[in-house]
């Protein structure tokens, strides 16, 4: 079954972001998944986190898409669950897991039940996966499955990346392959002529802020769910451009 999925951003482009702690690893949750075969490379690029193609941001093709229940409006994005098929001696394959990480949302679908076709709707947790990572833990013709999940630390080569983005005053910066806890519930900008800055959350991992910030080099303060902090002092420097990316330190 194909899914489409829809860049999402309008929707959550204003919301509070709440701060979520959780242990190192979590206990094991019961939901379910299915899988998408995306007709077109292409497919996989875009996604409500806003991480445009989501294997160059760090993330490779092991993603999912999160129903409502999980995405928790965006500020999951980033955040890393260990899956596995169960309860099924026909279709789960024997002592397999996945690790994941949270890339998109799967929207609901109210023309149809929660226990029917509305497989994303609330109150069901929910996993959309690649059909490729989904035959990992599972035969494909089994469709609808029940797994369990859990919350886990996510591992990530290199540092933190920033792609800074925007025009004028206005400053977009997508935050992507972030360790630890992956996903992060505050950010801070300082610019050689400034303090430190708040950056305002914009959808999934992308933050913003309207300042004038060209002509010189830029600091990064981000703070992850589990409340960590990590500082990247002059990671953009001062001639950087829109449209570029740089690396930082990492958790």
């Amino acid at each position: 079954m194909v899914l489409s999925f829809t860049l999402l951003f309008l929707v959550f482009a204003h919301y509070p972001y709440s701060t979520s702690s959780y242990p190192s690893s979590t206990e094991w949750r019961s939901a379910r998944a299915t899988y998408y075969a995306p007709a077109d490379p292409r497919d996989a690029i875009g996604g409500a986190c806003g991480y445009g193609d989501v294997e160059k941001a760090g993330y490779g093709k092991a993603t999912a898409g999160l129903s409502t229940v999980l995405f928790q409006k965006g500020q999951i994005c980033g955040a890393c669950f260990e899956v596995r098929c169960v309860e099924d001696l026909q279709w789960c394959i024997p002592g397999t897991s996945i690790i994941v990480t949270a890339t998109n949302f799967c929207a609901p679908n109210y023309g149809f039940p929660a226990d029917g076709g509305g497989k994303c709707n609330p109150p069901n947790p929910h996993f959309v996966l690649p059909i490729e990572i989904f035959e990992k833990i599972a035969i494909w013709k089994a469709s609808n499955m029940p797994i369990q999940y859990r919350r886990i630390k996510c591992r990530k080569e290199g540092g933190i990346r920033f792609t800074i983005d925007g025009a004028g005053i206005f400053l977009s910066v997508m935050i992507s392959n972030v360790a630890g806890a992956g996903d992060l519930a505050a950010v801070k900008i300082k610019g050689s002529r400034t303090g430190w800055l708040p950056m305002n959350r914009n959808w999934g991992q992308n933050w913003h802020i309207n300042a004038d910030m060209k002509n010189q080099p830029l600091s990064f303060e981000v703070t992850s769910s589990d409340g960590l902090t990590v500082t990247s002092y002059n990671v953009a420097p001062k001639e950087w451009n829109f449209g570029q990316s740089f690396e930082g330190k990492q958790f």
